[in-house]
């Protein structure tokens, strides 16, 4: 548990008065990105007493101040920058995909926050798929349970994977959590409440949930964990700095040494160095293969770290249909966190099924803009689309997580359209195959199967992808990954990679968890083996 103070919340005294260093100090370690890597990379290497400097595209948010209970309102909340989309099926970049600002994408994540099972780390020794990752299940275990810890997460004894509990006991269930756990009663199929991030009652200095349900549009009450309020508070404490709207440009090189050297980055116009004996980059699946591609030099002329044109590669979504049952009675989905119930029961490869791996399915609760465009696109509009919204509170709704296969085409690239900044923007190429459209199809038929059961008189599905993982995989060596199961670039000694983008394969489990653990141990193994480049004494510096 983090040693958080009393009633303090996230826009404490810290924040104002943390230790501050300049651009020609040479800190230990540059942060690239405040998310669920970034912040626990910033705070377990503040701890061991390393002079960190984490910086962040977007702002250092404000819950009470910034964030409101209105679903329009905060769009701010998402990364909007300009990117492309490619391919045969390209998906929709922003709202559920990609965070803006410190916290990252766990801003406005639903909290649901299981593990991946042990099979996830061997998918290609145990079903022909995929590919090995360069550790196990066990090695990252006890990272696991550090992190489930920290946040905390509530949720029943957890029965599938690796069987585990939790710290805090489950969440009551509403309206839609009961549709799901009487459907799947009727036809055989074992459920659970939780795991979720947000812990019950009242915790240190965060209020108890109140069930509002805006979840995905930042937690005002702060009930719900994110970096934010968790590891990047604890980090200020230990004398770290974070910087908000720095956009970081490229990453700096010596040729003679072959080591990084800092950061270039943009703030309020101005362009900066900051010079940094390690660099950590942790800005996500589109953005981290976007800075790697425009740190080009001499030494790498295709991108840092990019010899073997694995830069951008085996980037990952997840099949995530949800499918809507209308019930006579009112449901009000909304009135709970998200994901509330869920199955692991169809997550493991079934010999008789035909497809490899699988999928989840957990309850979601889409608020009603977000309904209305679930709606719409199954051609409804004018009468009968304002039929649908009145019906909304009878309506129940569940979400699966597909285990889409990492493909080598499936990739980030440099387009020739540039950002305010002059960079080169991402071009995002994506392309299902057959087995991810099996995948699909199946889930969408036990969501279906599950609601009529329950009693719905009507469903409907909508087809949807989220979670982004990979671009700058793991691997055994070089010709296999862009970095070590420790996230150190195989080119670059003092280059770490901490984010989502290292995952070999994508699970069908949200990732953040699985992506603050992988960082947790990173981190671990680098006070290990690496040492501060400067006495380090001070705590609590102002």
């Amino acid at each position: 548990m983090l040693p958080l103070n009393g009633d303090e919340r996230v826009d404490h005294r810290l924040r104002d008065d943390m230790r501050r260093f300049d651009d020609d100090d040479e800190v230990d370690v540059v942060v690239v990105g405040a998310g669920a890597g970034g912040a626990t990379m910033t705070q377990r290497l503040a701890r061991a007493g390393w002079r960190v400097v984490t910086l962040d595209a977007g702002p250092f948010w404000d819950p009470a101040r910034d964030w409101v209970s209105d679903e329009a309102g905060s769009h701010g909340l998402y990364w909007t920058e300009p990117r492309q989309i490619g391919g045969s099926d390209p998906v929709p970049l922003g709202s559920n995909n990609s965070g803006r600002g410190v916290g990252g994408s766990m801003i406005h994540y639903a909290g649901y926050t299981p593990r991946f099972h042990p099979s996830d780390f061997e998918t290609q020794t145990r079903d022909g798929v995929g590919a090995d990752w360069p550790f196990s299940y066990a090695d990252l275990k006890p990272y696991y349970e550090a992190i489930e810890g920290e946040l905390p997460v509530a949720g029943e004894d957890w029965p599938w994977g690796d069987p585990h509990t939790y710290p805090h006991h489950a969440h009551p269930v509403g309206g839609n959590g009961e549709v799901f756990q009487r459907g799947a009663r009727a036809i055989g199929v074992e459920t659970r409440v939780g795991p979720v991030a947000i812990a019950n009652g009242r915790f240190g200095h965060r209020q108890h949930c109140i069930y509002r349900g805006f979840c995905l549009q930042g937690c005002k009450v702060n009930a719900k964990a994110s970096p934010l309020i968790t590891h990047i508070p604890d980090a200020l404490a230990h004398g770290a700095e974070v910087r908000a709207h720095c956009m970081v440009t490229r990453i700096g090189y010596d040729e003679r040494t072959g080591r990084a050297t800092g950061v270039h980055y943009v703030k309020d116009g101005v362009e900066h160095f900051q010079r940094a004996a390690h660099v950590v980059v942790a800005g996500y699946s589109i953005e981290t293969p976007r800075l790697l591609l425009n740190s080009a030099n001499r030494r790498f002329p295709q991108g840092m770290c990019n010899d073997f044109d694995l830069v951008g590669r085996y980037l990952m979504v997840q099949g995530a249909p949800q499918t809507g049952g209308r019930f006579d009675d009112e449901v009000r989905m909304y009135k709970a966190p998200p994901p509330e119930v869920s199955t692991e029961q169809f997550y493991e490869t079934d010999p008789s099924r035909p497809y490899q791996r699988g999928f989840s399915i957990q309850t979601v609760s889409p608020l009603p803009i977000t309904w209305a465009e679930h709606i719409t696109g199954q051609g409804h509009w004018g009468p009968s689309l304002r039929e649908y919204m009145r019906d909304y509170v009878h309506w129940s709704c569940l979400g699966a997580l597909c285990e889409f296969l990492p493909q080598a085409d499936n990739r980030v690239t440099l387009s020739d359209q540039v950002d305010r900044h002059g960079l080169p923007v991402a071009h995002f190429s994506y392309s299902q195959c057959d087995n991810d459209r099996a995948l699909m199809k199946a889930a969408a038929e036990v969501m279906e199967s599950i609601l009529r059961a329950a009693g719905a008189d009507e469903v409907i599905t909508f087809n949807r992808y989220a979670h982004l993982v990979g671009g700058a995989r793991m691997g055994a060596d070089e010709r296999h990954g862009v970095v070590d199961g420790y996230g150190r670039a195989f080119a670059v000694p003092n280059l770490l990679i901490t984010d989502g983008s290292t995952l070999p394969t994508q699970g069908s489990a949200n990732p953040a968890l699985t992506i603050m653990s992988v960082a947790a141990r990173a981190a671990d193994h680098l006070i290990r083996t690496g040492t501060p480049t400067a006495a380090t004494t001070g705590r609590n510096h102002v």
